[in-house]
């Protein structure tokens, strides 16, 4: 297990401290280190660092994580990759898929949560957890912040987008996605989040949903 040698006095707190309850500290702490997990990988990433960047104490990775390898183990599970949904602003999700199908974490750095699976000895379990956080971030909170029919499959068919899109372009890298620049990339992307967000717009102009077999439209 690590020690937090890099703990020094007068040196573990930021600048600026930022004030969390507990889960929010947590969440803050896996964000900051899995954008410097993928950044810098893990021997070149601090558990100072990765206080700094959360805006916290440094003691606070080993309270609630206990190690620096802990804190990794947790970003690699895929458990936080999508944790910014929860809070995003719904005009800023786009943008925030955007940069991360563009410039994400790489297969390197962060095991992409479908490959987790595949490689996994215990399949079911590892199934079982994606599930659960899918359905903890997408089919529940963030369903509930959309307006609209159908939230939930809408939300479902975000984080299939969002899952799919990285794991060929980030993790698989497919011919095309890999190498598609973003002037290309990103306009497609917007194209098919948008319907997701808002499937009727203010002005009453947006995609509605298709009318299923034995429907009437009108």
């Amino acid at each position: 297990m690590d020690k937090p040698e890099d703990i020094e006095s007068g040196g573990a707190c930021p600048q600026r401290a930022r004030k969390y309850d507990a889960a929010g500290t947590r969440r803050a702490l896996l964000g900051a280190a899995l954008g410097r997990f993928a950044q810098y990988g893990y021997d070149g990433t601090s558990v100072r660092d990765i206080a700094r960047d959360a805006g916290v104490d440094a003691a606070l990775v080993y309270r609630y994580f206990g190690s620096k390898q802990a804190l990794f183990e947790a970003v690699s599970k895929g458990s936080v990759l999508f944790e910014p949904l929860r809070c995003l602003e719904l005009d800023g999700i786009p943008e925030w898929v955007c940069d991360f199908v563009s410039s994400g974490p790489g297969e390197d750095h962060v095991p992409h949560p479908l490959l987790t699976i595949l490689r996994s000895s215990s399949r079911e379990e590892a199934v079982g957890r994606l599930r659960d956080h899918v359905t903890a971030v997408f089919s529940e909170t963030f369903a509930q912040r959309l307006e609209g029919p159908d939230a939930q499959v809408r939300a479902e068919l975000l984080a299939a987008w969002v899952m799919g899109i990285s794991l060929l372009r980030l993790a698989v890298q497919s011919p095309g996605l890999s190498s598609a620049p973003d002037s290309v990339l990103l306009p497609y992307l917007r194209a098919g989040i948008e319907p997701l967000l808002n499937p009727v717009g203010a002005d009453g102009a947006g995609a509605e949903r298709p009318a299923a077999d034995g429907e009437t439209e009108g």
